[in-house]
């Protein structure tokens, strides 16, 4: 497989700093991150909105006959955390 090398101009700091801090974050080289987040905005499927709001009725139809008290909704968020 044949790598191409790619320069890039002009990026603003605060993207800079931004791409920095991620890739720390996830142990990356900013080099990897970079790929990373290229790799991630090139292969995602764009949705229509209306395709997001067919999945969010749908979600909803699943969960219209069981509605969430604060109490579990609290438990929910706090399972697994120390």
């Amino acid at each position: 497989m044949c790598m191409v090398t790619l320069t890039l101009k002009n990026i603003p700091e605060t993207l800079y700093d931004k791409l920095k801090q991620n890739a720390a974050h996830n142990r990356r080289s900013l080099n990897s991150e970079i790929l990373v987040c290229l790799e991630q905005a090139v292969a995602t499927p764009k949705l229509k909105n209306t395709e997001v709001l067919d999945r969010v009725r749908t979600l909803r139809q699943k969960t219209v006959n069981h509605l969430l008290t604060q109490t579990e909704l609290s438990e929910a968020k706090n399972e697994g955390r120390l």
